[in-house]
């Protein structure tokens, strides 16, 4: 089942949608088969309405497992490219091809391998696929508005701090949300170094539309990390 505009934009409204992800370099990624069916099977019990995920695998048994619509998204590195999540026409395809509901991809500035900007590369996206449902994943304001201007559907907070000229803090971007939903008539999606609960309803009290975790819920590695870093420092005191 593929979800259109107007019920994601129902199902998702003021609430916290889950990212489920492993990549090779993380425990819980398993090389034979998915199992982050298994922690969107925990979101959706636990209340999420949509699910954000990786990979053509991930994507079709999170479908499978849930039924709830998904962000899809395609990690990779190209040489010559800076931006890495779903790059080229060639992720666009794949996710195209399994009905993934929207596709989240990198609309920062940063150089693309092709040559091409990411401007032409949106409008080139929907001249093949016009019906497509785009989530630009962005860095800052500037780079929110610019792919507002070429008709994403989505504007996600995702990358802000990921890029060598966003601000680099071990928090949210709050201003950022702030910013770009007084400004575009479109869903900003808050993401990006929600660690607690207080911070996810700062978001939506700062006008976002909904709100992206995923570290802080799905990786238990990051997670623990946290917890026995804090530890260290009174150990070391």
């Amino acid at each position: 089942m593929k979800y259109k505009k107007y019920e994601i934009l129902e199902k998702i409204k003021g609430k916290l949608i889950i990212s489920c992800q492993a990549l090779p370099s993380e425990p819980l990624y398993v090389e034979d088969k998915s199992i982050m069916y298994l922690m969107a099977r925990a979101a959706k019990k636990a209340g999420s309405p949509c699910i954000r995920t990786n990979s053509i695998r991930d994507i079709i048994a999170i479908k499978e497992e849930t039924s709830l619509p998904v962000i899809g998204i395609i990690k990779i590195e190209y040489e010559g490219y800076d931006s890495y999540i779903t790059p080229t026409m060639k992720e666009i395809d794949e996710l195209v091809s399994v009905d993934t509901d929207i596709i989240a991809l990198d609309c920062t500035m940063r150089k693309r391998g092709d040559g091409s900007t990411i401007n032409e590369f949106i409008t080139d996206i929907k001249n093949k696929y016009p019906d497509i449902i785009l989530m630009a994943d962005i860095s800052t304001y500037e780079e929110g508005i610019n792919a507002w201007k070429c008709g994403v559907d989505f504007v996600g907070t995702t990358l802000s701090g990921y890029t060598s000229y966003s601000p680099k803090i071990n928090a949210p971007d709050i201003d950022l949300v702030k910013r770009l939903s007084s400004a575009i008539d479109i869903p900003v999606i808050a993401e990006g170094k929600i660690h607690y609960p207080e911070q996810a309803v700062q978001m939506l009290e700062s006008g976002a539309y909904a709100v992206v975790v995923g570290g802080a819920i799905t990786r238990p590695l990051e997670i623990a990390q946290r917890f026995i870093n804090a530890i260290e420092v009174i150990n070391n005191v």
